[in-house]
């Protein structure tokens, strides 16, 4: 029996590849004959998690659309529709909404591994600005997801974020009106919104990840120890043009990936059935609320992933300076590779300085989105956002100095296996 279906597999596969011959070479530079380093830790599971949350983003939404009634008069209803009625609606909605949190932990985490890797260095640049335009279309891609319910808080949240554009000179007034089509978030607010994450947006963010992916794969994948993979006799004496240093990434990593899918699973699977709001983090308890333009939540936030940057916009008293500061904060992002002047790529390899200031830049961040998800009235609290925007700021406008005159310890030729 077994021999059968290996033939017949074989058979078909060799009939696709015969009207199809360039499928076979793309997948092999790819997958089977793209080597990366053989001492990827932890921190390499994020980008394929990653993949995989996007995915079930994907699916999700697409039965999530077949019942979502994209009006200021359904929308809410549609969503009680889902999660009562349609059979499994409340577990697609749960997977579709705990999703897009996991999704920015990951991606967070996959920044961060980054940063602490070098992986932004020549020649790997390209690859870093492809991530940050992800970032940005994600960004935008999860703010119109959230309006969408209309709930309470999507509605407020909606209307003071787009309120923001109102801050820039000449233009602004007449920009908010545009984006929400309306004096207020209503009728036309929520249907471009609902085009443009269901379709526009997505394809974007598809073609941005095929991009990112190939220029990752032209330039080859970094490591922890952030020395580029070898070719050589050592560890593959017969074949020398293979990387010493290097394992195919199918089917090691394919199958080593496999144990991050299990763990991210499990987490979302207990999420998803024990705690969907996660305590109002992942769904605000407003956003259960049918909004209602006439009574204002007692404190309107964002949700949790946008809240570092809901605080360095609230703790500047000018509201075009706050604006310039919030946008600011993602766009030095950008410029990392050509801010970092290190000779070496790991932080395994570098001086005091460097742990210190990527030590001081993750506590600022988490810190800023703690703040951000308050009401924001404590005024102490408001100087101690102050305090840690201008270190966030402080980090990427003294890198050039401190990469520079940090001690670094010598790189070894080729990579480590050491944790």
């Amino acid at each position: 029996m077994s021999n059968i279906i290996t033939r017949t597999a074989n058979g078909v596969w060799d009939w696709v590849n015969a009207r199809a011959p360039g499928m076979m070479p793309v997948y092999r530079k790819h997958m089977t004959e793209y080597y990366a380093p053989k001492n990827f830790n932890f921190w390499y599971y994020m980008g394929s998690l990653a993949l995989l949350v996007l995915v079930n983003q994907i699916v999700t939404g697409i039965f999530l659309t077949m019942h979502f009634k994209p009006s200021a008069a359904e929308a809410f209803s549609s969503v009680e529709y889902i999660m009562r009625d349609v059979e499994w609606g409340w577990l697609i909605r749960y997977m579709h909404s705990t999703g897009a949190s996991l999704f920015f932990i990951v991606v967070y985490l996959h920044m961060f591994r980054g940063l602490m890797y070098g992986s932004y260095q020549k020649p790997r640049e390209l690859v870093w600005i492809l991530g940050m335009l992800i970032y940005l279309v994600l960004m935008a891609e999860a703010f119109m997801g959230y309006v969408l319910p209309w709930g309470q808080m999507s509605f407020w949240g909606a209307k003071v974020i787009i309120s923001l554009f109102g801050a820039i000179p000449v233009i602004g007034n007449g920009l908010t009106e545009w984006i929400m089509g309306d004096y207020l978030p209503g009728d036309a607010t929520i249907n471009r919104f609902f085009a443009l994450h269901v379709i526009a947006l997505p394809l974007v963010l598809l073609l941005l990840v095929v991009l990112h992916l190939g220029a990752l794969h032209e330039v080859g994948s970094n490591n922890p120890d952030g020395v580029d993979i070898k070719y050589g006799p050592k560890g593959n004496r017969w074949d020398a043009s293979k990387p010493a240093d290097g394992i195919p990434f199918h089917p090691y990593y394919t199958v080593k990936d496999l144990v991050g899918v299990g763990f991210l699973l499990i987490i979302a699977a207990f999420v998803i059935f024990f705690a969907p709001s996660f305590g109002g983090w992942f769904l605000e308890h407003d956003n259960f609320i049918e909004a209602n333009r006439l009574v204002t939540p007692a404190h309107i936030k964002p949700v949790w992933y946008y809240t570092p940057y809901y605080a360095m916009l609230r703790v500047v008293p000018d509201k075009l300076g706050g604006v310039i500061v919030m946008f600011a904060a993602i766009a030095v992002l950008f410029l990392v590779p050509w801010l970092d002047r290190a000779k070496v790529r790991s932080v395994r390899y570098r001086g005091w300085m460097s742990k210190v200031a990527l030590g001081v830049l993750a506590i600022c961040f988490v810190w800023l989105g703690k703040i951000g998800a308050g009401p924001g009235t404590d005024p102490v609290e408001t100087i101690i956002g102050r305090v840690l925007t201008f270190l966030y700021f402080a980090f990427f406008i003294t890198m050039p100095l401190w990469t520079k005159l940090d001690k670094t310890k010598p790189v070894p030729e080729r990579v480590t296996t050491h944790d």
